[in-house]
């Protein structure tokens, strides 16, 4: 039985071609591709890349100035916000949110409008394996080729499971019995329509937007459509620790916002979603406003 794509890569010793992470005395990352007869250079000095050709991940080396660095593969959270960007990537605690929550599983069949520089479809590829399906749209030919780039060089070529089509999502989307949609795009409920014609019963689709305004919308279109469940959403963030003896202090530096997430559920064709029960704050809708909940939640 062969291994899924890009296994070989992530174990072993280190080969031609591999990704290599070099960490200095202070913590600094380094990303580069090992090739033999090369040298790598910083301004502490130089070492060949010969010497970590079939060297075992893990292992230091050192300059010519003396200065040691441990060699390891990086992480795919590391190789995602070290990798050439055409559009900002997401960040690695969104995509693992996105991955759990959106329950992204072996052989899913999965959608994603917003491609932008490759880093959560790396992640998506990763977890469907070969025997899933990736239909990744981009409007954007520049921001594709980069994409492109940077997930067959994370793989070690072309990825089986993986398609990409330059294009609006809500123009161009095909794909039937689907079981999960990523969108991550300036107007997710512009694709609302198309999605839920694609989506099969209990599938779930993940929006992943920036701003208050963009969230509120989405989660509005997605009731107002009437074809899912009432949406959930929420934000992250990270912060690391200091630990230094006796001296255990959150870092002053934080992951903050990036972005907000939302899901919600396809529900089965002719089925309408129950009604609320939570009743919405007085003045939460405006006067104006004519869609579900314009009752001001009576009854629900």
């Amino acid at each position: 039985m062969s291994e899924p794509t890009g296994a070989a890569r992530r174990r072993g010793p280190f080969k031609v071609g591999d990704q290599v992470q070099l960490t200095d005395p202070k913590g600094r990352h380094y990303t580069f591709t090992l090739e033999a007869g090369k040298n790598f250079h910083t301004h502490k000095g130089s070492f060949p890349h010969d010497e970590l050709i079939g060297a075992p991940e893990g292992s230091v080396v050192r300059t010519t100035g003396n200065v040691a660095y441990l060699a390891l593969r990086p992480l795919l959270p590391d190789y995602v916000l070290s990798m050439p960007r055409g559009a900002a990537v997401v960040y690695p605690k969104d995509a693992g949110q996105i991955l759990a929550f959106a329950d992204i599983f072996p052989g899913a069949r999965v959608v994603e409008a917003g491609v932008g520089s490759g880093s959560l479809s790396s992640f998506l590829l990763r977890a469907i394996g070969d025997q899933g399906m990736l239909h990744s749209y981009e409007r954007r030919e520049d921001f594709a080729e980069i994409a492109k780039q940077n997930v067959e060089r994370y793989f070690g070529g072309p990825h089986p499971a993986w398609q990409l089509t330059v294009g609006d999502l809500q123009d161009n989307l095909s794909d039937t019995d689907v079981d999960r949609v990523i969108l991550d795009m300036l107007a997710p409920w512009e694709c609302l329509e198309a999605v839920s014609k694609a989506l099969v019963p209990g599938g779930i689709v993940c929006c992943y937007v920036a701003t208050t305004t963009q969230l509120a919308r989405t989660v509005e279109s997605i009731r107002e459509i009437g074809c899912f469940n009432e949406p959930t959403a929420w934000e992250t963030m990270i912060r690391n620790w200091h630990i230094e003896g006796l001296a255990v202090r959150p870092d002053h530096r934080m992951i903050g916002h990036t972005g907000f997430l939302l899901t919600a559920r396809r529900l089965a064709d002719g089925v309408e979603p129950p009604m609320r029960r939570r009743r919405p704050a007085k003045g939460a809708y405006g006067e104006d406003y004519t869609g579900p909940n314009a009752d001001g939640g009576m009854g629900r």
